[in-house]
């Protein structure tokens, strides 16, 4: 807990100078709320006594200062509720650029694992709970404790029973409140699981929402939610049922200081030992006493859920990429495109079974390359350790020579292209999809990366051409139209590197005649991987390798290996 405090209190840290002007008003307002009893106690005690002449003399000064104590406290809430919330605005902005960034980081493995919809909740409202805290926190506190020692000392400067009175209630209510913090704190965290749960559940279910009404299953999604939402309401009801108590315990405690002094004060009236004046004086303290208590019991809650949030917001930041630049990376640049992997072999995390073994495999620069192979043969695997979206779990890969480990991320992504099957498109237009593959672009080479994809005719279909909004992940588009516009954005990337995973698969016979033109004419003069699930695709290739589980079990063209009448000759004729 020490060092997550420490890391939340280094984000004050650019806005320090907002920081102490919000400390110095949030003083000057506890200031004024402690002078406000005083100028009472001076009215009540000493004022009335005078001749009315000086009274109404007097009163005149004292209102103007009271106006202007006022006009004070009126600038200084103003100042905490505008720049104090500005403060803890932009430190949001920070925790959620940095998350963001870290996130982009974080490699396949990952993702593989976590749900959109939990690290969505991570990066909101989990984010909002901690600015609260880290603006209204240290005013809160720096207000309730001036309010609170400032009571105390003026309390026992006018009579030390009353305040023995008043402060015998407080050791038992600060152990009450110490005991049900603990399970609050639980309470809260169970909280913010259940949320991240229901919100995972929302986003796959809009996400799939076409399946779901395909099959009609919209009550079954409706129950699902609804469980996560019947977990999240018990979670809730945990933390309130503590809440409630706390509240009540201090309330209880609060009232029973009031009736204290009460109590107390008639007696010492009765004997003597206390003016009405100062026991009404008492009172009056007596609230600015207890009204901090009451905000400390607010910043406890909020406490709890900021500190709860950071603590999940921690959990993200301390995951390190698994996949990252080494030390002495470098550069990768002039790359020809020879592909060397070297007894490779790959099994996932959680996985003891190798999905690759002992692979040895050259690419010679500008070649055309093609894997086959049934599902599960780890054709997809084997193309992704060479961006490393993966890293090897033995051997190693070579590119012209260098190992991709050897080379920055950066540089070694920007010269492979990928055209997957499953074509991610962005909310946004045509234009902007096309432009990700190089974003500084002119419209001019967009247009030209379209034809040469064969989308330019499709595009300007559109009435609004290249401007066309086509809506989240593409929805408007059909399949051949997604893949085309995927593969405009790697002819605009302009790789020396290819691969293409079973990018034809899932299209018509008339969208694949297109699409296969636009991949052929994006191969040439570039080494190029295409894992092939229709094997007429890649009848053309200079080199066909068949991967089984144990390895690559045969290799060669399409007529040598349809002469050896082993595997290939059979996913053939399976697939013919």
């Amino acid at each position: 807990m020490k060092d997550n405090l420490k890391k939340m209190i280094s984000y004050y840290k650019p806005y320090l100078k907002i920081f102490w002007a919000d400390m110095l008003f949030a003083t000057l307002s506890a200031a004024v709320a402690l002078s406000i009893p005083l100028v009472v106690r001076y009215v009540t005690s000493t004022l009335i006594y005078m001749e009315p002449q000086e009274i109404l003399r007097r009163i005149v000064f004292i209102g103007a200062g009271l106006f202007a104590m006022l006009a004070l406290d009126c600038y200084s809430r103003y100042f905490i509720g505008n720049y104090g919330h500005v403060m803890g605005a932009k430190m949001e902005y920070d925790m959620r650029g940095e998350m963001f960034s870290h996130m982009q980081k974080l490699s396949f493995s990952f993702y593989d694992d976590a749900k959109v919809g939990q690290l969505m909740s991570r990066i909101t409202s989990d984010l909002f709970d901690i600015t609260e805290l880290l603006h209204h926190g240290p005013e809160n506190i720096i207000l309730s404790v001036l309010k609170i020692s400032g009571a105390f000392v003026i309390l026992l400067s006018i009579n030390g029973w009353l305040a023995l009175a008043a402060f015998f209630v407080l050791p038992f209510m600060f152990a009450f409140a110490f005991f049900l913090n603990k399970k609050m704190r639980a309470a809260f965290k169970r909280n913010r699981v259940k949320i991240a749960d229901i919100n995972a559940q929302i986003e796959d279910s809009l996400s799939g929402i076409r399946v779901v009404k395909s099959f009609a299953n919209e009550e079954i999604e409706e129950k699902k939610f609804r469980e996560g939402n019947d977990g999240f309401l018990s979670a809730k009801k945990n933390s309130y049922r503590y809440m409630g108590s706390f509240q009540a315990g201090v309330g209880v405690f609060t009232m029973l200081i009031q009736v204290n002094v009460i109590l107390a004060g008639t007696v010492m009236i009765a004997k003597g030992i206390v003016s009405v004046t100062d026991l009404v004086t008492f009172l009056l303290y007596i609230s600015v006493f207890t009204e901090p208590i009451k905000t400390l019991v607010d910043f406890t809650e909020q406490f709890q859920n900021g500190y709860t949030g950071f603590e999940r917001f921690q959990e993200i930041m301390n995951i390190q990429p698994d996949i990252a630049d080494s030390k002495d990376a470098a550069e990768l640049d002039n790359v020809k495109g020879e592909i060397n992997f070297d007894n490779v072999s790959f099994r996932y995390e959680d996985n003891q079974e190798k999905v690759l073994n002992h692979i040895n495999l050259k690419v010679p620069a500008g070649s055309y390359t093609a894997l086959v192979g049934s599902s599960g043969a780890g054709k997809t695997t084997l193309c992704s350790l060479i961006p490393r979206f993966y890293d090897v779990t033995g051997g190693r890969i070579l590119i012209d020579g260098k190992d991709v480990r050897s080379v920055t991320l950066k540089s070694l992504r920007n010269h492979i292209g990928m055209v997957q099957q499953d074509v991610y498109l962005f909310a946004g237009t045509i234009f902007e999809n096309i432009r990700y593959g190089k974003p500084d672009a002119t419209r001019e080479e967009v247009i030209e990366a379209a034809k040469k994809a064969n989308a330019h005719e499709f595009i300007m279909a559109f009435p609004e051409g290249y401007d066309t909004d086509i809506g989240q992940r593409g929805i408007k588009l059909s399949g051949g139209q997604k893949q085309r516009l995927s593969i405009a954005r790697v002819f605009l990337k302009n790789p020396p590197i290819l691969i293409f995973d079973e990018a034809t698969s899932a299209l018509d016979n008339e969208s694949e005649r297109f699409v296969q033109e636009s991949l052929e004419k994006l191969a040439k003069n570039r080494t190029t991987l295409v894992i092939a699930h229709r094997l007429t695709t890649i009848q053309n290739a200079e080199n066909i390798l068949v991967l089984t589980e144990e390895g690559i079990a045969e290799s060669g063209t399409h007529a040598e290996l349809l002469a050896k009448g082993g595997i290939y000759e059979k996913l053939y004729h399976m697939h013919s």
